[in-house]
């Protein structure tokens, strides 16, 4: 029977960049105003690695990676020397390979308790999990995965063009279950870029803002539903998952979402940004009061933000490495069915499968039906 070591956990939690126990959700710190009722600002802070949103979230990771023409392989055709294969995470000459040895990306690792939304703005990804299902996608589709009482899924990143390179950015974004769904039998769901809606606003001097309404309704624009026992499938948690690009200079107001929501701004690209008439640095996040209405404005260069919103769910967080559940024991006892059950097994010939060159969008699911982008 397969064992968790101390180092396996390690690696487990290197994988998606997190390793804790027992940690909480972030909340805000100390305001930064005297008068909350007036100022819709709650706080500012510098970003680190990974991204720390309150909940219901826990956490989002940012990937933005220049990889090199690809190989017959479909792996990088530069040199990988002086990386620490299976831990690199250096960055040099612009890109890491993770726990990638071949091709760059993270092979099969255990999730249980949350979901992953994993957002692909450029590049393609190559999923493959312990249920047989596999996937490819990218350059704007979604994938939302809950995995409920238990999954093994991997994550790869083929450099599929050889004339040119093959530049990959996303994000991932941890989102938690309440206790009732920590157990549902996991599940994935699509959200190919087509059926994803984008509101373009035009400003007073038309300069535009384009918000991509990836969860959570934007005026009429609706999104695609979320996996069925996702927290964002619930009306009450007012889930939002936006992403914002402004033109410089452009002038934009968020509207009031309910009270009591956790609503976030990370700006992770440009210059600065006035958010409510105060200036924010690049790479800082920004803590919202959610019933007010939030004037945005850009500065000298284009602004790229992630916006993240939802009631929080409002119970423990026990958290080590890949599995987030509500108790230490729930946490030990995940890791008994793990190496009791490896989450039904791993049904590839490798733990880094890809699939081949010639493959172009799809999703296969638990039930073998094939699915392609319209």
């Amino acid at each position: 029977m397969p064992k968790v070591t101390r180092r396996d956990s390690l690696k487990l939690g290197a994988t998606v960049g997190i390793l804790s126990a027992g940690c909480q959700p972030a909340t805000p710190k100390t305001p930064m105003t005297t008068n909350p009722k007036v100022d819709p600002v709650l706080s500012i802070e510098k970003l680190g690695f990974p991204w720390r949103p309150p909940d219901p979230f826990l956490a989002c990771m940012h990937h933005d990676d220049h990889y090199p023409k690809g190989d017959g392989r479909m792996a990088p055709t530069v040199s990988l020397a002086g990386r620490d294969l299976g831990q690199d995470f250096s960055r040099k000459d612009g890109f890491s390979m993770y726990h990638g040895r071949t091709i760059p990306g993270f092979p099969q690792h255990p999730h249980r308790g949350f979901e992953t939304v994993t957002v692909v703005r450029n590049g393609l990804l190559d999923h493959s999990d312990s249920l047989g299902a596999a996937a490819r996608f990218g350059n704007g589709d979604v994938q939302w995965l809950t995995a409920g009482g238990g999954i093994l899924h991997s994550e790869m990143f083929p450099l599929l063009k050889s004339e040119e390179e093959n530049p990959l950015e996303l994000f991932q974004i941890w989102l938690n279950l309440p206790a009732r769904d920590k157990m549902v039998d996991p599940y994935f769901t699509m959200l190919w870029h087509e059926k994803i809606p984008t509101v373009v606003h035009q400003d007073a001097s038309n300069r535009s803002t384009k918000v991509t309404v990836i969860a959570g309704k934007l005026g009429e624009a609706t999104p695609p539903s979320p996996p069925p026992n996702s927290w964002a499938s619930k009306p009450e948690s007012d889930l939002a998952i936006w992403t914002f690009r402004m033109e410089p200079g452009a002038e934009f107001t968020l509207p009031a979402a309910s009270a009591g929501v956790n609503r976030t701004l990370f700006f992770y690209i440009g210059t600065s940004l006035r958010v409510a008439g105060r200036n924010v640095e690049s790479y800082h996040s920004v803590a919202l009061k959610s019933d007010e209405a939030v004037a945005l404005q850009a500065g000298p260069d284009a602004v790229e933000i992630l916006m993240l919103q939802g009631r929080p769910i409002g119970e423990p967080v026990v958290q080590y490495g890949p599995f987030v559940m509500n108790t230490r024991a729930e946490i030990q006892q995940a890791f008994a069915d793990y190496q009791r059950t490896q989450f039904g097994g791993w049904p590839w010939p490798g733990d880094d499968p890809v699939h081949p060159r010639e493959e172009g969008r799809f999703a296969r699911h638990v039930d073998r039906k094939l699915v392609r982008p319209a």
